[in-house]
């Protein structure tokens, strides 16, 4: 993310509450839009084309049948997300630009062959009686949204979050209108309008990603390099998008909380519909996040390390690591407030909000933990992007690694409480990785000029 602060310190030093209104927008919009949209337009294909689709559970199945694409798509690449991002960000900084559009097509071969031969075998196993139709898009689908995570740690460090934002836009607007077109084919047709608005965003992406970085050489796994690529952050990738997941895995094949929808796959009306609802509320947290992050601390980070690498004096140091501290701090204080009034408004609208998407209001406490829950992901997710600053990986990858292990104790703890303490697995597990993460990230930042300096 680093460069966007300069568009955001432009609108904010406007000085006027049009420009911070403007600034923590387009942080919004930066930072959420694309599952924004994703999780709107889904939502408005299944509305619209309810009374066209026959049969009528197959709006239903659609909807499960992308769940679970985002679900594997984004855990299987979740793997080698975060350690190509890594290792670009050093060739970035080594002014090794001629190796990005090699290594890219290189990482491209590696997805397209491992979400190939695994969405292969997955759609002969999970779909013994779905059409072929149905099977062959489900891959297709699976490999191109595998391809458009990949592209989009390319586009991220090119700084184009609009034009980012713009093709989700427009890839969602294909799927919806196309939806409305094909639903009459049942959830062929609905898939078939899927994949057709993901391949126009992928074509999209790797068109932007080749004319930014053009390249003599056509591919490289450089990338595969053990000497330049972190395995920890291979592993904090898996368990970070796990951790995300494996509570609505655990619900969906729970049979006292899911039901099978299509072929072997699973949903959970009661669990689901609330964490979609709980998501769409931390959009205010992860402006706040962007905006903090990507001004306040950014500047005084590269300031720190300008001053260590040009021999600045200790009492600069001191100076500047404190303003650093300083920014940390007030960047988490303030997520956790603008998510503290988000959390205050989603109790007082939660059964309007409950009614308006047709769940029973029974499910209302379950929507408020998991607002609480989502609310503390936002804090998790700052905490963990400042131990990336500092370079701190061991201790991210076992952050998200107990992530991993307290959802799955704790949601299983839950089920044998009973629904009353359904979701609070996923809540608690987070606030204790949150409040682990605050107690380490103090000690560092504590010993900061000692590990810098002593360390190294």
């Amino acid at each position: 993310m680093a460069g966007i602060g300069f568009e955001f310190r432009k609108l904010l030093q406007k000085d006027t509450y049009w420009g911070i209104f403007q600034a923590y927008g387009y942080s919004g919009v930066v930072s959420s839009g694309p599952w924004i949209l994703s999780i709107i337009g889904i939502l408005l294909v299944g509305i619209y084309s309810a009374t066209t689709v026959q049969p009528p559970v197959a709006v239903v199945q659609f909807q499960v049948s992308i769940t679970n694409l985002f679900m594997a798509s984004l855990i299987l690449t979740g793997i080698i997300q975060l350690a190509y991002t890594r290792y670009i960000a050093d060739r970035l900084f080594e002014k090794r630009t001629d190796l990005v559009t090699p290594t890219f097509n290189g990482l491209l071969m590696v997805t397209v062959l491992t979400s190939g031969i695994l969405g292969t075998a997955a759609v002969f196993f999970l779909f013994p009686d779905q059409s072929n139709l149905y099977r062959l898009l489900m891959l297709g689908a699976f490999v191109i949204m595998c391809c458009i995570w990949d592209c989009t740690i390319i586009l991220s460090g090119l700084k184009q979050y609009k034009v980012i934002v713009t093709m989700f836009g427009v890839g969602y607007i294909i799927v919806v209108g196309g939806g409305l077109l094909l639903s009459r084919m049942g959830i062929d047709g609905l898939m078939l309008a899927f994949v057709l608005g993901h391949f126009v965003l992928l074509m999209g992406m790797l068109l932007m990603i080749f004319r930014n970085y053009p390249g003599n050489v056509f591919i490289g796994f450089d990338f595969l390099d053990k000497r330049r690529i972190y395995i920890s952050l291979a592993f904090t990738g898996l368990f970070y998008n796990l951790g995300i997941w494996i509570d609505k895995i655990m619900f969906w094949y729970n049979p006292d909380t899911g039901n099978q929808i299509v072929g072997l796959l699973h949903h959970s009306p009661i669990y689901d519909l609330p964490v979609f609802l709980a998501y769409l509320s931390i959009m205010p947290g992860m402006a706040v996040f962007l905006v903090r992050i990507e001004t306040d601390f950014v500047d005084f980070y590269q300031k720190f390390y300008d001053a260590v690498r040009d021999g600045g004096s200790l009492d600069y140091l001191n100076e500047i690591r404190d303003e650093m501290v300083f920014a940390i701090r007030q960047g988490i204080f303030e997520i956790i407030k603008i998510q503290g009034i988000t959390v205050l408004i989603v109790f007082i609208a939660g059964p309007a909000m409950l009614a308006a998407a047709g769940i029973a209001e029974i499910n209302l406490a379950l929507l408020y933990v998991q607002v609480v829950g989502a609310s503390l992901q936002v804090v998790f997710l700052g905490l963990l992007n400042v131990f990336f600053y500092l370079d701190k990986r061991i201790i991210v990858m076992i952050l998200t690694l107990s992530f991993v292990i307290l959802n799955i104790v704790m949601t299983w703890v839950s089920f044998y409480l009973g629904s009353a303490f359904y979701g609070y697995g996923y809540a608690l597990s987070l606030l204790i990785v949150v409040l682990i993460a605050m107690q380490w990230l103090e000690r560092r930042l504590s010993q900061l000029e000692y590990e810098t300096f002593m360390l190294q």
